[in-house]
């Protein structure tokens, strides 16, 4: 079953050591090893290999950066309050309309975190120690009776983890989701590349693969026909956000409606910088488009400069959450291919060697090839970015302790509940330091919102938490 056309393409470009071990395999992994190879585009991969392996691309930083325009959460002004409510007023239309999805990205593992599983199935809630899907799921149903139309959710995988993914919604019956609003699709791979060039082989009938990276996202969304699923359903914006953030808006109407308003064809929600080297790509101005610069690439001098005010000048920084329009994800992956520019990282993969023993590298061997979502952004028609509260939007649980983790995530879910509890009126008991002196969660599905949280307070069905309690409200 040796595959002469295969053959003939891969001597073209250089890699026929890749099949140095067919003869010896049998059918099963002859099978595995044709359909990676035949997976790979080796007329772009070659090209890939001349630009950003055996040539060192350089990073240019612009001479022209300027920080970014934003509108800020809040309205400044008494004009600002009427457009955030005609722009309110057109995303609540849009959600009424079915013409918003969620996208999920949802691929990683939680190996960081020290869990055996893929990252959205980490138990995370303070309370009832929910997964991170339940608990998106359970904002995107209330979102759907909210709005009185429900919501297709997207979620991005990997090869390693959709297997897994599919297995635990179905075990939990989508959470309450109607199954068919829940779509799968898994992210591409790239295979990771010696200093030489060579793609490098996991074992004899596997190549070293790994995911293309979070801007391989909108590509995925092509080949996978979910893109033409959106089209059939009358889909033209989709909010994105990354699994690892619960804090997120699954679908903000504010956000929307600036979006629609805007004829923004990509949007971004902003955090003020905790300072100038926290580790968020910064919205730039970069010749009038809008770019995000990566937090390792920023000059010094411009992360550190500041207003008269002692403000950060370059003060926005992005929490990967966006607004995309489906027309614009059309456009970036006409014909199939993904037109973005691709980042180069040089990493320690295990491989095996050319007699076919597992190789180990104590050192750097290889390069990894991905995309970035954010480099989209300057391909836009038009932009725009709205201020995200980080106290109400953004706690990743990306870290096992520390900053960004589990432990700093729960307390930043119990400060937001309890926030919307005592703005509701109600009494909340707290420290001598003013933390809560409880463990709070409220269910997505009653209280998604301040308005949610205001209704169940005037109910009657609240009742105030003793000092030191853990208390759900649903």
């Amino acid at each position: 079953m040796m595959d002469d056309s295969m053959i003939d393409v891969l001597k073209k470009y250089g890699q026929e050591h890749l099949l140095r071990f067919f003869n010896e395999m049998n059918m099963r992994q002859k099978e595995k090893i044709l359909s990676q190879l035949r997976e790979v585009n080796w007329q772009d991969l070659d090209v890939l290999v001349h630009s950003y392996v055996l040539n060192m691309p350089e990073t240019i930083i612009p001479p022209d950066i300027r920080p970014s325009p934003y509108f800020p959460s809040e309205p400044d002004s008494d004009d600002r309050k009427e457009f955030y409510r005609v722009a309110l007023k057109r995303g609540t239309e849009l959600l009424k309309k079915g013409k918003v999805a969620a996208l999920t990205v949802a691929g990683g593992q939680g190996t960081r975190l020290g869990f055996d599983g893929p990252k959205g199935t980490f138990p995370t809630t303070p309370v009832k120690n929910k997964t991170l899907f339940q608990y998106f799921a359970e904002k995107l149903i209330r979102t759907g009776k909210k709005y009185d139309c429900p919501i297709h959710w997207f979620i991005m995988t990997s090869k390693t983890n959709d297997s897994q993914t599919r297995e635990f919604f179905q075990k939990n019956n989508f959470f309450g989701m109607q199954a068919s609003f829940v779509h799968f699709f898994a992210q591409g791979t790239m295979p990771a590349i010696g200093m030489d060039g060579k793609v490098l082989m996991e074992t004899k009938e596997s190549l070293c693969l790994s995911p293309n990276g979070h801007g391989g996202t909108l590509l995925a969304l092509k080949l996978s026909g979910s893109l033409a699923q959106m089209r059939k359903l009358g889909i033209d914006h989709i909010s994105y956000f990354q699994v690892d953030n619960p804090l997120v808006s699954v679908a903000d109407p504010l956000f929307i409606g600036l979006h629609f308003v805007e004829k923004s064809e990509m949007s971004g929600r902003m955090l003020a910088k905790t300072g100038p080297f926290e580790k968020l790509g910064n919205f730039c101005l970069v010749n009038g488009k809008l770019n995000i610069i990566e937090y390792s690439d920023m000059p010094k001098n411009l992360a550190e400069m500041r207003e008269a005010d002692g403000r950060l000048r370059f003060i926005s920084g992005s929490p990967a959450i966006h607004m995309i329009s489906v027309d614009f994800v059309e456009r970036l992956t006409e014909g199939g291919k993904l037109n973005m520019p691709w980042h180069r990282a040089e990493k320690k993969v295990p491989c095996i060697d050319e007699k076919g023993e597992t190789v180990k590298p104590e050192k750097p061997n290889a390069v990894k090839l991905e995309t970035f979502i954010f480099d989209a952004l300057p391909l836009a028609a038009k932009s725009m970015i709205l201020e995200a509260k980080r106290e109400d939007e953004f706690s990743p649980v990306k870290n096992p302790d520390g900053v960004d983790s589990l432990v700093s995530c729960r307390a930043m879910m119990v400060d937001k509940d309890v926030r919307r509890l005592e703005k509701a009126g109600a009494k909340i008991p707290r420290k001598d330091n003013g933390e809560p002196d409880c463990l709070v969660e409220l269910s997505p599905l009653v209280c998604l919102d301040d308005e949610d949280t205001a209704a169940y307070v005037a109910s009657g069905k609240f009742k105030a938490p003793e000092r030191g309690a853990k208390a759900y409200y649903d």
